[in-house]
């Protein structure tokens, strides 16, 4: 058996809402370049902490940290990637 593809060097993360049973819910996900899924993770809020829990248990999985992050226009990617990876560069897509 083949060894798992190794993850692309640009990470890109974003969340979409989903309901489940009638409550609103985060899936927050991240993927690389290649469009290869890192990681998902479902959440009932939106906020700072929750980023940072998303990336701590991102890395975790991983062997290595990306080259440059990017992410959808939610601030919190900003506080979490400012605590935990401040030496990537964090783009904002659309900015």
């Amino acid at each position: 058996m083949a060894p798992p593809p190794e993850a692309g060097c640009t990470w890109h993360l974003d969340e979409v809402f989903l309901r489940i049973n009638g409550v609103l819910h985060y899936l927050w996900h991240a993927v690389d370049q290649h469009g290869m899924v890192l990681d998902i993770l479902v959440q009932d809020r939106r906020n700072g902490s929750t980023a940072k829990r998303f990336f701590k248990r991102l890395l975790a999985g991983m062997k290595y940290k990306p080259r440059r992050l990017i992410t959808d226009g939610l601030k919190s990617y900003g506080v979490a990637q400012r605590e935990l990876l401040p030496e990537v560069p964090h783009r904002a897509a659309g900015t």
